[in-house]
């Protein structure tokens, strides 16, 4: 590990954000449309969801594809990255899960 640089600091500077792990998480349950996102993720707003999506999309993390068709049609699923970090993103679920039973 070079001095001062750490890939767990690397990592949360990806995929820190507002949703963006949720994003991921639901992503790895199949392709979703716009739409379908925001029910899914209804406390972040359009303008917060769609900047997160983009950053993911030029990460890697995600894969974007838009049909020729009117109105067109976008859905976003999981790249290979992507389904490489869901694991680490599940433990990270698991560690903030048993931290919030701890501070109660």
């Amino acid at each position: 590990m070079e001095k001062g640089v750490c890939p767990i600091d690397t990592f949360i500077n990806y995929v820190k954000g507002k949703r963006k792990a949720t994003i991921i998480l639901h992503l790895k349950q199949g392709t979703k449309r716009y739409s379908e996102l925001v029910k899914l993720i209804p406390d972040v707003s359009d303008r917060m969801l769609s900047k997160n999506l983009k950053e993911l999309e030029e990460s890697g993390f995600i894969e974007k594809k838009i049909y020729p068709e009117v109105p067109p049609k976008v859905e976003y699923s999981l790249s290979d990255l992507g389904h490489e970090i869901h694991p680490v993103l599940i433990a990270m679920y698991r560690g903030g899960k048993l931290l919030e039973q701890e501070i109660k």
